[in-house]
C-alpha cells in the first residue's frame, strides 16, 4: 500500500492534461460563427500507459463480486420544474427539510473524498438539477478536482439553452437531455406542464456547441409513447444524438404495471422492421446501454435494459441522494446516511469505512421486475429504517488519517437518517453502536429499507393479532411520593439530570387504533388516496420519538441510538396494532420518546384514514416496558 499514492499521483499528472469523455465532448468555447470541435480523443500509446501504470483501485470500493465502482451520481436537489407522469404525481411529493439537504460545501467534499479512491465520472442529477442556483459553480469546482475526467448532467431540459454555454465554460463535458416524445401536445400531457419548444432548444444548442453524440432520454410506455419509435430513430438521420430508449421502471407513485411496459426486443423489432440494416455497435464496459446505428446515420439509438435484461453483473455505478444518503443500487432500498458524519465531524477514514461497508453489501443483481414492483405495490408494505448496527465493514486496508472532513458553518446535529426503523423481529435488540461515539453512543448513522419478499420476517405474523393477556406491573416499581417536575412553590421545572450516571435505557409503547371495516379494507390493500397509511406512520413515528422534547415542555432532549416502530393489521378488530421502541444511553429514561412514537403514529393513521370514515377510535396507548435508570425496570405482561 505504500506505493499507492506514487502511483495514484503519477495516474492524476497524466490525466490532469485531458479533460475529455468517452462522448468526446468539447473542452474550449467555441467561436462566433463556428461550430465547436469536440475534444480529440487520447492517443492509444497513452491509454496502454495508464493501463499498465494505473493505482490499485481503492478497495473501499470495490464490492464483494470485484465490481470497480468509478462513476458517482449526485443528486443536487429534489425539485423539479415537471411533473411527469412516470415519476411523480401531479401534486409533486413531500421535499426533505432544506437544512437536511446536502449543502454545495457537503458535496464537494465528498466529491473529493470518491474521486481521491478513484471515481473519474460524476453525473449530477435531482429532482431538476438546473434548478439549483449554484449549479454552475458547482461544475466548476468540481472541474478542478484531479483524476475527475468526465462532469455529466442529466436534465429535463428546459433551462438548458440559457445556461449551457457557462456551464460549459465550466467544465460540463457530457448531457443526457430527458424527452419522451416528439409531439408538443403529448409532451404537454406527459409532464403536466409546457416546455416543449425549450427542451428542442436546449438539444440544438448542446449540437451548436460541439457536444456529440448529445443523448437523449427516452421512458417507452405503452399506449402512450411506444408509435413514436421510429420517429425517434429517424431523427438521428441527419443529428449527432444518441436517441436511449429506456424500458418503463417501477417506482414508489408512478403506478408501474408490466402491461406498460415495452420490452427492449419489442422495441428492436419494431425498428428492425424498417431498418434491416441496423447494426449492433460494440459495448463499452460497465455501459448500461445497448448500442445500434444505422448506415449512413449521424446519429445511433441505445437501449437500456433494466427490467429485461439486467446489468447487474458489470455495475460500477454509486449514488448519492439529495439528502446525503448513499445508494449502492437504484432498485435497492438501502441507504447509508454520508451527511450525518459529516456533521458529526467524522475522519476521512471513518467516512471511508462507512462507504467501503455499503458497497461491501452490495447484492450481485437486483430483484427483477416482478419482484421490484412487488415491493413497492403490495397491500401492506414495511419499511426498514436501520443502523445496521451489528454490520463491520468487509476487510478494507487500513488507510493513514488524511485529514477530517469538517464543514465550515456547519453545527453538529443528530438527524433523521441518524435514526431507523426496522421490522419488529421478535424481541430483537441492536447491539451497541460502534463509530461516531460522542453522538449516537458509539453507532454509525446508516439508513436500511428492506421490503424484498424473501425478507424473513413472516408476513402473516404481522396480520394474525396475538391475544394479550392483562397488563400487570413485573416486580417491584420505586416510585416517588411527589409529581418530580414541579418545585417546592408548584411551578413547572425540569429535572435536573446532570449527576446521574449515563445508563443503557430502552422503552417500548403501544397503541391501537381501531378503523372500522371499510377504513382497515382500504388500508389493508392500499387502496387510500393520500398513499401508503401505513407507511406514513410508520415514518411519522419514528419523526416524533426524535421531536419528543419539542412536543412534551419538560422532556429533555435525547441523542437516540435507535427507534423502531412496527404496525400490524388485526382483522378481528379491524385495527392497526403499533408498537414503538426507543434506546438511548444517558441520564434519562426514554419511556416519553416511546409513548411519543406511538401515539403520533396512531394520529398519522387517523389523519390518513378521516376521509374515508371519523368513526375511528385511539386508544390503549401504554407503557408496555422500560429498562434502565434508578428506578428500575418495568414490564407490562
Amino acid at each position: 500500500m505504500a506505493a499507492q499514492p506514487m502511483s495514484r499521483v503519477l495516474r492524476r499528472v497524466l490525466t490532469s492534461s485531458v479533460r475529455s469523455c468517452s462522448s468526446g465532448a468539447p473542452v474550449t468555447q467555441p467561436r462566433p460563427g463556428e461550430r465547436s470541435q469536440p475534444a480529440l480523443e487520447e492517443p492509444s500509446r497513452r491509454r496502454q500507459f495508464l493501463r499498465e501504470h494505473a493505482a490499485p483501485f481503492s478497495a473501499f470500493l470495490t464490492d464483494g463480486f470485484g465490481r470497480q465502482h468509478s462513476y458517482l451520481r449526485i443528486s443536487l436537489t429534489e425539485k423539479c420544474n415537471l411533473r411527469c407522469q412516470y415519476c411523480m404525481p401531479e401534486e409533486g411529493v413531500p421535499l426533505t427539510p432544506r437544512a437536511d439537504l446536502l449543502t454545495t460545501e457537503e458535496i464537494l467534499t465528498l466529491a473529493r473524498l470518491f474521486v481521491k479512491e478513484g471515481v473519474d465520472k460524476i453525473r449530477l442529477t435531482g429532482g431538476e438539477p438546473l434548478i439549483r442556483p449554484d449549479v454552475v459553480d458547482i461544475v466548476a469546482r468540481l472541474h478542478q478536482l484531479e483524476g475527475l475526467r468526465t462532469i455529466g448532467i442529466t436534465t429535463n431540459g428546459i433551462n438548458l439553452a440559457r445556461l449551457l454555454p457557462p456551464l460549459q465554460k465550466a467544465g460540463l463535458s457530457a448531457i443526457n437531455i430527458s424527452l419522451d416524445t416528439l409531439v408538443p401536445a403529448k409532451f404537454e400531457f406527459i409532464v403536466r406542464r409546457k416546455g416543449f419548444h425549450k427542451v428542442m432548444e436546449g438539444i440544438h444548442k448542446a449540437i451548436e456547441l460541439g457536444y456529440s453524440p448529445v443523448k437523449v432520454n427516452c421512458v417507452v410506455m405503452r399506449g402512450l409513447n411506444e408509435d413514436e419509435l421510429l420517429d425517434f430513430v429517424a431523427w438521428t438521420e441527419g443529428l449527432p444524438l444518441d436517441v436511449r430508449f429506456i424500458e418503463y421502471m417501477p417506482f414508489d407513485g408512478n403506478k408501474w404495471n408490466f402491461k406498460k411496459m415495452v420490452s427492449y426486443k419489442e422495441m428492436l423489432d419494431t425498428i428492425q422492421q424498417q431498418w434491416p440494416e441496423l447494426e449492433k455497435l460494440p459495448e463499452e464496459e460497465s455501459s448500461t446501454a445497448k448500442a445500434f446505428k444505422i448506415p449512413g446515420f449521424q446519429g445511433q439509438v441505445s437501449f437500456i435494459t433494466s427490467m429485461s435484461e439486467h446489468f447487474c453483473g458489470t455495475c460500477n455505478r454509486l449514488r448519492i441522494t439529495a439528502d446525503g444518503n448513499l445508494k449502492v443500487c437504484l432498485f435497492g432500498n438501502s441507504e447509508v446516511s454520508l451527511r450525518d458524519h459529516l456533521r458529526a465531524g467524522a475522519s476521512e477514514e471513518e467516512v471511508l469505512r462507512i462507504i467501503g461497508a455499503a458497497v461491501g453489501r452490495k447484492k450481485r443483481q437486483h430483484a427483477g421486475m416482478f419482484n421490484i414492483s412487488q415491493m413497492k405495490n403490495r397491500p401492506m408494505i414495511l419499511i426498514e429504517f436501520s443502523l445496521m448496527l451489528q454490520d463491520s465493514p468487509p476487510a478494507i486496508p487500513s488507510v493513514s488519517l488524511r485529514g477530517s472532513l469538517r464543514v465550515q458553518g456547519l453545527r453538529h446535529r443528530v438527524s433523521s437518517s441518524s435514526q431507523m426503523v426496522t421490522l419488529w423481529k421478535g424481541c430483537w435488540v441492536p447491539q451497541t453502536p460502534l463509530l461516531a461515539q460522542r453522538w449516537l453512543g458509539s453507532g454509525f448513522p446508516q439508513r436500511h429499507l428492506s421490503s424484498h419478499p424473501d425478507s424473513d420476517a413472516d408476513p402473516k405474523k404481522c396480520l394474525s393479532p396475538e391475544p394479550r393477556a392483562p397488563a400487570t406491573p413485573s416486580g417491584p416499581l420505586p416510585t416517588s411520593d411527589q409529581l418530580t417536575h414541579v418545585d417546592t412553590e408548584g411551578q413547572a421545572a425540569m429535572v435536573d439530570v446532570g449527576r446521574k450516571p449515563d445508563t443503557e435505557r430502552v422503552a417500548m409503547a403501544s397503541a391501537v387504533v381501531l378503523l372500522g371495516p371499510v377504513a382497515f379494507k382500504l388500508v389493508q390493500e392500499n387502496q387510500l388516496k393520500k398513499g401508503d397509511a401505513l407507511v406514513v406512520a410508520q415514518l411519522a413515528g419514528i419523526q416524533a420519538a426524535k421531536l419528543t422534547s419539542q412536543l412534551i415542555p419538560l422532556c429533555h432532549h435525547v441523542a437516540l441510538s435507535h427507534v423502531q416502530v412496527r404496525l400490524e393489521l388485526d382483522s378481528t378488530r379491524h385495527a392497526v396494532v403499533i408498537q414503538a421502541s426507543c434506546r438511548a444511553r444517558g441520564p434519562t429514561g426514554v419511556e416519553m420518546e416511546a409513548l411519543t412514537s406511538a401515539a403520533v403514529a396512531a394520529l398519522t393513521l387517523y389523519d390518513m384514514c378521516k376521509a374515508v370514515s371519523r368513526d375511528i377510535v385511539l386508544g390503549e396507548i401504554k407503557l408496555d416496558s422500560k429498562t434502565g435508570g434508578q428506578r428500575g425496570d418495568f414490564q407490562r405482561t
